[in-house]
Formats: C-alpha cells, structure tokens, sequence
C-alpha cells in the first residue's frame, strides 16, 4: 500500500475550483468576502427565540435566507434548516465553479458534507409534539430530518450526482474533515470532484441551554453583540454560536483544466489528530495539534518557513485561544512571530461543524485576493496570546502558502494547506 507521502507525489494534483458559503455575514462568496475583509460583525441580538432568560443573548443568525431560493416548497418542509443550508452553499459552489454537471460524468462526482450537531430543531420540536400529543403524531420525517449525513444524501439528489457520499461528524472539526477526506477521494482517483464542507443550524433555545451549562459562551457582552467573540483578547469570556454552511467544488486538476475552469487555489495537504486528553477541553501542551503539523508537513515536504498565514480556530475560549497558540509557537518555533494568523469568529462567531469549511474558502480567498481577513474586535492583547493576529483591519499580502486549523470537542483536530498555483 502506497504511503501519504507516495500518493501526495504520484497521485493526483487537487483543486479548489468553486465557493458556496452561507453565513452571518452575507451569503455568497462575493457578499462574505466582502464583508469579511471589511471588518464588519454579524453577531446580533438571537431573533429566532426569545433569548432573554439566557446568559448568553447573542449569536451569529443567517439573516435573509430564503430556502426557496434554492429548493422546492415541499423539500423546505421536509428538511432541518442545517440541510436547507448545505442545500443552498452546493449550489452556491457550483454556480460559483461555472459547472455544468449535464457535462460531466456525474457517476465521478462526490458529496462530503458534515454537520457537528445535526437536525436540533427538528429534535426540539419532535420531541415537544411526543411529549404533548403522543406518538402517532411524530412527523414521519423527523429521522431522515435530524441525521447529520442527510446534508450530503440530499445535495446529491437534487443535483443527481452519484460518487462517492458520505457525512462527517466530528463537532468542530467536521468541515475540515470532510474537505480533507474529499481531498483523498480525488488524490486516489475515486472521483473526479466532490462538494465537501459542512453545515450547521444549532442556534435554538435547547443548544444554547446545553453550552450555557457548560459555561462556554460569552455572557458579558449582551448590550453590545457586534463585540461578544474575541479571539486572542485579553478580554474574552467564551464563544458566541453561529450558523451557516461552507460547501466547496474540489476537482483534479485535470478535470478543472479540461472544462476551462478558474482555479482559487491548490489543496496539497490534510492531515488528522486527536488530543486523547478532554472531551471538551483542549491539550494544555498542544500536542495534539503539534502531532497534525508534523504529518502535515511530511506529507507536503515543504518546509514551515515556507508557510504565511495560518487561518486558526480562534474561538474567543480562555483555553482554545491560549493553548493554540502554544500549538503554533511549538512547531513553528521563531517563524511562528513572522507568521500572519487570523480568526474570522469576531465577524460570524463559531459556526460548529461549518466553521472549517468557512475557513477553508477563506484560505482560498486569501491566496486569490492577496488580502487577510483581520481578526476583530482584537483591542487588549495577552502576553500568553502574543502572535501577529491582523487586529480589527485587513492587511494586504503575498500568500502562496495558507493553512486553515480546527480543534473539536472529543480533542479532533484537522489541519488543511492550500498552495497558489504558480504553474
């Protein structure tokens, strides 16, 4: 069996040849940037319920998302609104990639589209009609509804595709994953290109009451939403909960150059660890994430001072921010002071098992645009947290180089790298 170093060699040239993205910020590739690299904030007041009783009165909410935009009536109904997003961020991708899948084998096109949490309305409001009314009344679409793999079954009815399909589950990890598992897909020749990414819809009263407990989120900055999710400041209390879906076009190059494709960037490398140490908490010595980096790296065979900017997870958590940090100062060691790291969550706020397939296409879109999204709301640093963040406005950069990182309750870990094309 061929090893990883191997395949990344003689196997197959992977690329990132579309971006769908719905999230607090905008929805669209264009509309996200955009306002990404703005600075702007799409943490607001919760609207969906009413929140006042919480701790936590803030989130990162879809604002004017319309379903039927991108589905039929009847699907809209049948479907948890974490799917109807997946639904949306595909298509997205693929008018994005200029695709016509009338035009390509669609037996070698793949969907590997994750969610962390799953259908949780759908949950809640089941459960709210067994408990009042009984059994009889349960929707006989709930199960199909709340499964976290329905995302990817559903993309591939509507757009008929009929690769390899698959969901992943790995709490905030999950885009990440599916991103690098597509990414091995294509590598080995089992598709010729794949949506992948992840999706989320867990702002309803029954999450927020679990991480409430937990003491997880931020709870200090109700009067201000725009300024709840701080990533690396001195001042940050917790993370704020967002929704939304990242969904990228991943084909061979091959298969992007045959069709005249543009081209964002290269995927050259992923790599997976788990820190076996908390089900919720970080490694305190970052070792887990450490363990990524050195497969990553000897996967790629490119050497660490190659490397620009890291798009880190980021949370806004005393322990994550700390001790991923850490992480990066470990492996990196002195280039770890030149590097440029930022983290999008002061602008969306944490997305679960969506936010690494947002964070990947912000990795792409730094590579094309030369230009880093800043971290915001960045205003007291920590001496414990002392790395260049790109604080509060975006800064202009030459990035051949882009990893995006992300860390997952059960201590997953996964790593993305992403090249410019130079020939």
């Amino acid at each position: 069996m061929a090893t990883i170093r191997e395949i990344n060699a003689f196997g197959r040239r992977v690329v990132v040849s579309g971006i769908g993205l719905v999230t607090p910020v905008g929805i669209g590739v264009g509309e996200v940037w955009s306002n990404l690299t703005a600075g702007e904030s799409g943490i607001s007041r919760v609207t969906s319920f009413a929140a006042d009783g919480y701790p936590c009165r803030v989130a990162g909410e879809v604002k004017s998302f319309n379903a039927e935009d991108f589905t039929d009536h009847k699907s809209v109904k049948r479907n948890d609104l974490f799917a109807l997003y997946a639904i949306a961020a595909a298509k997205l991708a693929v008018t994005d990639a200029e695709i016509n899948l009338a035009d390509v084998d669609r037996s070698r096109v793949g969907v590997i589209v994750g969610s962390g949490i799953g259908g949780m309305a759908t949950i809640s409001e089941q459960s709210r009609i067994f408990l009042s009314k009984g059994a009889r009344y349960v929707s006989p679409f709930m199960v199909p509804a709340l499964i976290s793999n329905i995302a990817s079954g559903i993309i591939a009815i509507e757009l008929g595709v009929k690769g390899p399909n698959c969901g992943v589950v790995s709490a905030c990890a999950t885009g990440s994953h599916a991103i690098g598992e597509a990414f091995h897909w294509l590598k080995l020749g089992k598709a010729d290109a794949v949506l992948a990414g992840g999706s989320e819809a867990a702002v309803t009263p029954l999450s927020f009451s679990g991480f409430c407990s937990m003491h997880a989120m931020s709870t200090k900055h109700n009067d201000i939403p725009e300024t709840a999710s701080r990533p690396f400041d001195a001042t940050r209390d917790g993370f704020v909960m967002g929704d939304g879906s990242g969904v990228l076009l991943l084909e061979t190059m091959e298969h992007a150059k045959a069709r005249g494709a543009k081209i964002y960037c290269e995927i050259i490398g992923y790599s997976a660890s788990c820190d076996a140490h908390h089900i919720t908490a970080p490694d305190p010595n970052g070792d887990g994430l450490v363990t990524c980096y050195k497969e990553l790296f000897a996967e790629t065979g490119i050497a660490p001072t190659d490397v620009q900017y890291i798009n880190a997870h980021g949370t806004s958590t005393q322990y994550n921010d700390k001790y991923e940090t850490l992480a990066i100062k470990k492996f990196f060691g002195t280039h770890a002071h030149d590097l440029l790291v930022s983290s999008i969550k002061g602008a969306t706020g944490h997305l679960l098992g969506a936010t690494g397939a947002v964070e990947a296409a912000v990795c792409a879109k730094t590579i094309e645009t030369g230009t880093i999204a800043p971290t915001i709301n960045y205003a007291v640093p920590d001496t414990e947290c002392d790395l260049n963040y790109v604080p509060n406005e975006s800064l202009k950069a030459e990035v051949t180089y882009a990893i995006s990182e992300n860390m997952g309750f059960g201590g997953q870990n996964a790593v993305l790298m992403f090249k410019k094309i130079l020939q």
